[in-house]
Order: C-alpha cells, then structure tokens, then sequence
C-alpha cells in the first residue's frame, strides 16, 4: 500500500478534471488525478467534436482528451490509473482509498466524476451509437440538419430535446411509452404549439435498424405498449433522452445531494457542503453538460481550492502569531 499525498487530489479526467488539474498545476498545488473506471470522461465515447472552441475542422473526442491529458501532464499533474472505492471526509487530510489499495490524501478535493446517460439497454443501440444514435442533441443536432430525426423520452430533458433539434430539421417525431407526458406544462404547450414535431403515444423502441455499410441508423421498430402491435418509422437520427446518472453513490451520506443525485454547490461557485471540497462538471450540472461548460467549471474549482488553500495558510500564520 502506497500513499500519495497532495495540495490538490482530482476524482475524473474528463474536461472538467483535466481543467481542474492544468489550473492547479500552474497554481504549484502539485495535482494529482484518479482517473477513475472511464478515464477521459464520455468524449472518450464521442466520435466527432464540432463544437468544442477552437478548432475550425471537426475533431475526434478521444483525441481531444488526449491532449487534455498531456497538457496536464506537461505542467506537473500526476495522473493516478484507479478507482476510488471509500473515502474519508471528516477531516482535512482528505483520505481516499483506491481499488489497488493505495491511499490518497488531499488538502482539498475537487469532485469531477461526471454523469452517464441513461439508455434503453439495446443491443442494436449499442451498435449504432455514433451511428445515428445519440444520448445529447445540441451536441449531435447539427450532423442532422434537414434530415428525419427522433426523440425518446417523456420528461423535461425529452422535450427540450425535441424543441431544440427543430432548430435543423423540419421532421421531429418524439417517441413516449405513455399516453402524457412528464415535463413542465410550459414545455409540452411549446411541443404541441410546433408543426415540426409529432408526437407518438404508448410506443416504445424495440430495436434501431441498421442500414448497413455506412448508412448507420434508417430506422427504428417500434411496439405498442397498449396493444403489442409492432411497427416501424424511416428516421435518419435518433436521441435517447431518458435522463442522466451522476456518479455520485460514493458520496452519499458525506456531501449533500438535490432531488436528483447531483453534488449541490453554493450559487456562482464550486464550494460542496464541505469545506475544501468542491464539485465541477457533469456531476453538478445538470442544465448544460457540455464539455465547455464542464472546462469551465474545473477552471473555477481549481480557482475556488488555491483561494480556500491560501486563506486557511494564512488563518494558520495567524493563529501562530
């Protein structure tokens, strides 16, 4: 068992982990990133990036993350291949102790575990993701410009889902297993308010048909769930918006919580309900989940640790005087 110790300890290496790591870097707070069971986040599973700032040309997810991580690297992060499986936060120190039975100690954490999307557990969906098949329209949206597209879901996330991609095509169809929705009143008088959309009632997706070779998705087979009927619609994309899991199961019953399981922080800030913690990405944001945003946020958290490290120094001087 090997201890490692730091200024700055980061759980996940997606955007908002990696940020985190080359602002505290540049901060001399020696970082030290776990990466976790998914290291570079969900770009890792992203194929084409087109709207990430600064590239002109589409770029690869993975590859993106890659450079993240050798940015980091290169200004002095340690990047620690485990997996966080307890933790102790009832005193600074931080302890942390991995599956490979190492400990890691931090004077400040920085939460960056994101969120996964939640979806239909279907093997043709796992064949088509990236094919056709997505889990996030204003990411995926604009490769379907024109083109026939589809919605599952009945919340929130389903609907806004819905109204944003009318924004490229003129032939949404949102797909529900019920007969009524379960998002904001406002949001449904948007939906039925749009000629764009049409919404399919008591239906649910059995498979996402694969057109071969380079078509990718073509279509979707559909059942009723009233009366078992089957049938099938032509669409050229389709977006799984069930709603999103944050990581967060290691943290309950330690940092508070919403109604949803996202990691709360104070208002304009990364602060948790615990000094000298602080939560970044998808794991406390459940509006935008974009990699942008998520960069953001590891940039404030670092920004928020170096500020609570050099106050709680200077409260030490102080008190020694």
């Amino acid at each position: 068992m090997t201890t490692h110790s730091t200024q700055m300890l980061i759980l996940g290496s997606g955007p908002a982990g990696l940020t985190a790591a080359i602002y505290g870097a540049r901060a001399s707070l020696n970082p030290i990133v776990v990466q976790g069971i998914q290291p570079g986040g969900q770009l890792t599973t992203t194929t084409d990036v087109e709207n990430y700032p600064g590239f002109a040309e589409v770029i690869q997810g993975p590859w993106l993350m890659q450079q993240m991580q050798a940015q980091a690297e290169h200004v002095g992060t340690r990047m620690m291949y485990d997996t966080i499986v307890d933790i102790d936060l009832s005193q600074r120190p931080f302890r942390l102790i991995g599956d490979s039975g190492d400990v890691y100690e931090g004077e400040t954490l920085v939460i960056a575990t994101g969120a996964q999307a939640k979806w239909l557990g279907l093997d043709s969906e796992d064949l088509l993701k990236g094919k056709g098949v997505s889990a996030c329209a204003t990411c995926d949206g604009f490769f379907y410009r024109g083109k026939k597209v589809a919605v599952i879901g009945g919340g929130n996330t389903a609907v806004e889902e819905a109204l944003y991609l009318t924004n490229h095509s003129p032939d949404v169809t949102l797909i529900h297993r019920r007969d009524s929705l379960r998002a904001e009143k406002i949001l449904q008088q948007r939906l039925f308010a749009s000629d764009r959309i049409t919404t399919l009632w008591n239906k649910e997706v059995v498979r996402f048909i694969d057109g071969g070779g380079m078509a990718g998705l073509v279509g979707m087979e559909l059942r009723d769930t009233v009366t078992g009927e089957l049938s099938t619609i032509e669409v050229d994309g389709g977006f799984v918006a069930i709603g999103h899991k944050p990581a967060t199961d290691l943290f309950k019953g330690h940092l508070d919580l919403d109604e949803d399981g996202y990691l709360k922080v104070d208002v304009g800030s990364t602060r948790t309900s615990i000094p000298g913690v602080f939560a970044c990405g998808d794991v406390m944001d459940k509006v935008y989940r974009q990699a942008v945003t998520a960069a953001g946020t590891g940039c404030m958290a670092a920004l928020d640790a170096e500020r609570f490290l050099a106050a709680a120094h200077f409260a030490m001087a102080e008190a020694a005087e």
